[in-house]
């Protein structure tokens, strides 16, 4: 099963501040629904999310049961040089799934 993500990284100007989206396609099973037989179907969810921009941690979430299937983080970050955004999703089950993007300087 390939893993889908969707990740927005707008160009940008020096010292501007730029909106950074991503989103992952996962279901994020709480451990707590039952399935049709009445059993509790197994926690399978997305404990935590990383943004590093040339290595250096720009963002992370520490993910819980509450959350959503499909989670989609936004934050924000100042423009101060171009380079690559590298996005690390990790959970349950040893998934663990990375992508990185280029941020361009205008």
């Amino acid at each position: 099963m390939s893993t889908r993500t969707l990740i927005t990284v707008p160009a940008a100007r020096r010292g501007e501040v730029v909106e950074i989206r991503a989103i992952i396609g996962h279901p994020m099973e709480t451990g707590h629904r039952p399935d049709s037989a009445g059993r509790l179907l197994p926690r399978d969810i997305v404990t935590r999310f990383e943004c590093r921009f040339e290595g250096r941690t720009i963002f992370a979430a520490d993910l819980y049961p509450a959350v959503a299937a499909n989670p989609y983080l936004s934050f924000a970050m100042r423009a101060e040089r171009s380079g690559t955004l590298q996005f690390s999703w990790s959970g349950d089950n040893g998934f663990v799934h990375t992508e990185s993007r280029p941020l361009t300087l205008t």
